[in-house]
């Protein structure tokens, strides 16, 4: 970590995702040298490839404006690098590698041959007119569309890259490269995509939690649910929630948490997913239209419920918030988000010994969906939505099996988090040793 740390300065989300996976492999290492020998764990921590570059682009005022574009291109030890594009003005090269270093444990946990890569920019598209989103992705794609292909990268959308920004990328691919391949994810229906990919993440998390739930004889059937976030992931965590009988009191954004005893059912689930899909709108006006309590600047992990699925960001839970979902009776912690957790709650929530799914994990549904479209364009076909979900909930199950077989301790409880490192870093390790010094 010290060498880690002094090689990647000032890139703490980076330190804090390969920290949690060391401390996790520490017992694991020395009971397997070969890894140690051939220094996995040194070579799995340096991207195989980093790409910056300069993005300019015109706005409907006619003036030039420059953001900074990136590519990670982790680890292709298991197939070609896969992973999502992030438009956010957080977008740092720390948080793209912590994502992309996730990203390969995750795409290992899913069964499917896919390495790990993340890119994006520091762009944000809220606020911009349509217009100004396409003259930024059409030069976002100008320089990165010789770093991707089919068989090389796929990259595929993230937080602010959704339908819209992946049919601008798209285009602009198809015309330099003169050719229609399925080199992004997360593509419309009538052009490539798959059915269920904007549902993958939240369902496969909602079908995680049920298989942690299932060990214990639970169900999400009659609890409570705190869901955080109000964009895709969370959307149809809702809707899953729902369909399984759960009942989901909160939802959030970055201006604060609304709270609805009755619960979000599906009519009030459709104003959501037009508030924020097509009218852009913030979360306060649910509370205005349903007259529900909004805290504004907060989030909504104080509280009680039995289950939590967070699904906005990183470090969304802190020690605090951890302590208070424990005490107020929650038994199920599953991650949507990508490192939601920080490690004082992470601490907090294996102490007490609920169950905690890890992002790495329980969140694999959206790129093991996005795996799913691979092969589908790859056969020229499309599976039904049926096939989709079907595939969806035997990988989430397989992921499931894995972290159990990693991650169960002599008292029978199963910690996930060591669980679906071990699991993911296995496949990847040996696949890194069968071909050499790449």
């Amino acid at each position: 970590m010290a060498e880690l740390i002094a090689k990647n300065p000032a890139e703490p989300e980076y330190h804090q995702a390969v920290h949690e996976v060391v401390e996790s492999l520490d017992h694991f290492l020395s009971e397997h040298p070969k890894y140690k020998h051939a220094r996995i764990l040194e070579r799995i921590v340096e991207p195989e490839r980093i790409i910056i570059f300069r993005v300019p682009w015109v706005d409907d005022k006619g003036m030039m404006r420059v953001n900074r574009g990136y590519r990670i291109e982790m680890n292709s030890a298991i197939g070609p690098y896969k992973g999502g594009l992030r438009f956010h003005p957080t977008v740092n090269m720390g948080i793209l590698k912590f994502l992309a270093f996730e990203q390969v444990f995750k795409n290992s946990l899913t069964t499917l041959p896919m390495g790990g890569g993340k890119g994006g920019s520091d762009f944000d598209p809220k606020g911009k007119s349509d217009n100004e989103v396409m003259h930024f992705c059409q030069s976002f794609m100008t320089e990165l569309h010789r770093h991707i292909g089919a068989n090389t990268d796929i990259p595929a959308g993230d937080i602010g890259v959704g339908g819209r920004e992946i049919g601008y990328l798209f285009g602009q691919y198809k015309r330099i490269a003169n050719e229609f391949t399925g080199v992004l994810t997360g593509k419309g229906l009538n052009w490539g995509g798959s059915l269920i990919r904007p549902e993958a993440t939240g369902y496969g998390n909602v079908y995680f939690a049920q298989e942690m739930l299932k060990t214990r004889g639970e169900d999400i059937k009659g609890k409570t649910v705190l869901v955080s976030g109000s964009g895709n992931v969370a959307q149809f965590t809702v809707e899953k929630v729902n369909q399984l009988g759960g009942k989901v009191l909160t939802l959030s954004d970055s201006s604060g948490y609304i709270y609805d005893p009755d619960g979000i059912d599906n009519e009030k689930l459709k104003y959501v997913m037009y508030l924020k899909n097509n009218k852009r709108g913030r979360i306060k006006e649910y509370a205005d239209k349903y007259g529900v309590k909004y805290e504004e600047g907060k989030r909504p992990w104080a509280e009680k419920a039995q289950i939590a699925l967070p699904s906005a960001t990183q470090n969304e839970i802190n020690k605090e918030e951890a302590q208070l979902l424990v005490s107020n009776g929650c038994i199920c912690v599953s991650e949507g988000a990508n490192m939601p957790s920080t490690p004082e709650a992470i601490e907090v929530f294996l102490d007490k010994g609920i169950l905690y799914g890890p992002g790495k994990a329980a969140n694999a549904g959206g790129v093991a969906v996005s795996g799913l479209e691979m092969t589908q364009n790859s056969m020229r076909l499309n599976w039904t939505a049926e096939e989709v979900d079907k595939r969806l909930h035997l990988i989430m199950q397989s992921i499931h099996a894995t972290c159990c077989k990693y991650g169960r301790k002599s008292d029978d409880y199963v910690n996930y988090v060591d669980g679906a490192n071990i699991g993911g870093f296995v496949k990847v390790a040996d696949a890194m040793m069968a071909q050499g010094a790449v």
